[in-house]
């Protein structure tokens, strides 16, 4: 009975195939090779996104330059962005 148990696990190992086929290869490698673009890709997305916030930043620090100036030579810094007309408060302005 051993004998008959040995046997059969013997032929059990040499029935296993030692090697995936050409196409599941080529099927496993195609989403591999996906996955690593699609994970260059976000990379370079964040990048991207990293550089805009900057640039974003430096534009809002100009923007208070800006601001800072109108409240120096205006008095204020409350500008309509559409017309340029200046929004003084109802006690600043004069009759």
């Amino acid at each position: 009975m051993a004998k008959n148990t040995v046997k059969k696990i013997k032929e059990l190992k040499a029935e296993k195939p030692s090697k995936i086929t050409n196409e599941e290869l080529s099927k496993v490698q195609s989403t591999i090779n996906d996955i690593n673009r699609a994970q260059l890709e976000v990379g370079s997305i964040e990048s991207k996104k990293h550089n805009l916030l900057h640039h974003v930043s430096v534009l809002q620090e100009k923007l208070g330059e800006i601001q800072i100036e109108f409240e120096k030579t205006y008095g204020t810094s409350d500008i309509n962005i559409q017309d340029g007309v200046i929004n003084h408060k109802e006690d600043e302005q004069t009759n």
